[in-house]
């Protein structure tokens, strides 16, 4: 009977480490398609710009394009918050099934809207829609992803299995540059021009049903069973998921929007926007540039598990010091170089550097703020005051690149960049190191401050 006991023991480690691989993979394939339909629009763009706004010349169509794509910032805050605080009382199973049911809504708008030319002006309402509903959803899915995977974690691996958000954020983008490879592979630009656009989003919207189904196999994490049930039996104080309750915790908010804020901008400037700008300003092939896009992300990919488990041995902090020391030196002298080439090699090179930089911040980014918060109020401590940072700042990324163009004044975009990346610097500079006195498992009393 022992030895019957012992082994049964033995056995229990390499299920409980399954039942941890099996949940991250399941969360993993819906941010994955979540990513993927929020990626396709700006990947896609390019294309559909002339489709949805009046024509005119490419930066303006584009500028129009870059407009809608910062409005579905906007709804991130509110997805944070909603979703949010639905995370933190009914579930993170619950949250993230929503999350994924509202992006495949707004995928399907896009795809089968009418262009331009057939309904007026409702094409370009309909397009603001979507995107209104795709930021509702990428507002939870960011905050209740990052939140479930570091509370299904195996301690001591947290950075490790967190850094795989960031993979299929990055893998979600890079599904979209495939399909738009592929499709100019067998499609003509006429063809791209006309409707192949509409191809990836008609991918988002099925993928989203295979995911539904993936994720109500999910455990719920105990984290939250174990908030939940001692919740039950407190009277009194603020509620589960309230703003009430996140107003506990100032330090942590203001860490959020400082860590994340250079972050941001920096992963937009050298992923969603980059793409834009080597066919707008150094004047490469559309499909060239794709294919520089698909590879220096390819290896971006690749860094985020590689950085997540370094920060379990060395400890987050310095992996964000030095994202802010690179990030801060590598901006000008690198899109300067970039906007003076129309080399594919080179080109590749000036992409995948600064990408290498990123990744200190990326592959942690999602453990950092969870590492903050204790379980009642972790999903809208992580996604509200990060939503609201993004929008700011990621979401009008392209915009205001856009703009500084038009103005004739590109430049200007490199150096604020740069301000933003040395202001988030100062941050991680002052803040505590969060992996080794984590509150992931803390009751809210003891890890408020």
């Amino acid at each position: 009977m022992a030895t019957q006991t012992t082994a049964e023991r033995a056995r229990k480690p390499r299920r409980d480490e399954r039942r941890v691989v099996s949940n991250i993979v399941r969360g993993s394939i819906g941010n994955l398609i979540e990513w993927y339909d929020w990626y396709a629009y700006t990947a896609f763009s390019v294309y559909f710009a002339s489709v949805f706004f009046p024509s005119g010349d490419q930066t303006a169509q584009l500028l129009n394009t870059a407009a809608v794509f910062a409005v579905g910032f906007l709804m991130r805050p509110i997805g944070g918050w909603v979703l949010g605080r639905y995370a933190d009382r009914r579930g993170r199973r619950a949250a993230l099934t929503l999350s994924v049911t509202l992006m495949a809504a707004g995928s399907l708008i896009v795809a089968l809207t009418p262009s331009y030319g057939s309904i007026g002006v409702a094409a370009p309402i309909l397009l603001v829609m979507a995107r209104l509903l795709q930021g509702l959803s990428v507002g939870g899915e960011y905050s209740t992803s990052a939140t479930y995977m570091s509370e299904v974690a195996t301690p001591g691996r947290r950075g490790y299995y967190s850094s795989f958000q960031y993979v299929t954020l990055i893998a979600g983008q890079l599904t979209a540059l495939g399909l738009q490879i592929a499709l100019q592979q067998v499609l003509s630009p006429a063809q791209m021009d006309s409707w192949g656009w509409r191809i990836a989003f008609v991918v988002g919207a099925a993928g989203a049903v295979i995911v539904l189904w993936l994720r109500r196999g999910m455990d719920e994490s105990e984290s939250f069973e174990r908030a939940a049930s001692e919740g039950e039996k407190e009277q009194g104080g603020p509620a589960r998921g309230s703003l009430r309750l996140l107003l506990s915790y100032p330090r942590q908010c203001l860490v959020v929007v400082g860590l994340t804020m250079g972050g941001t901008l920096f992963f937009y400037t050298y992923t969603t926007y980059l793409q834009k700008f080597m066919v707008n300003t150094s004047g490469i092939a559309k499909p060239t540039a794709a294919w520089i896009n698909f590879f220096a992300l390819l290896v971006f990919v690749l860094l985020q598990p590689v950085m997540g488990l370094l920060s379990d041995r060395v400890g987050r902090r310095p992996l964000l010091i030095a994202f802010g020391v690179l990030g801060t030196v590598v901006v000008v002298p690198s899109l300067t170089l970039l906007s003076h080439t129309s080399d594919p090699v080179y080109a590749f090179l000036l992409m995948v550097g600064p990408l290498a930089v990123s990744s200190l911040y990326t592959s942690i980014s999602a453990v950092v703020k969870a590492e903050l918060f204790p379980t009642s109020i972790r999903a809208l401590g992580v996604g509200l005051p990060y939503a609201l940072t993004v929008a700011v700042f990621g979401g009008t990324a392209e915009y205001i690149a856009l703009w500084f163009k038009k103005a004739g004044h590109e430049n200007w975009y490199f150096y604020y960049v740069t301000a933003c990346v040395l202001i988030s610097l100062l941050v991680y500079i002052r803040m505590r190191e969060t992996s080794d006195a984590s509150p992931l498992d803390e009751d809210v009393s003891r890890s408020r401050g």
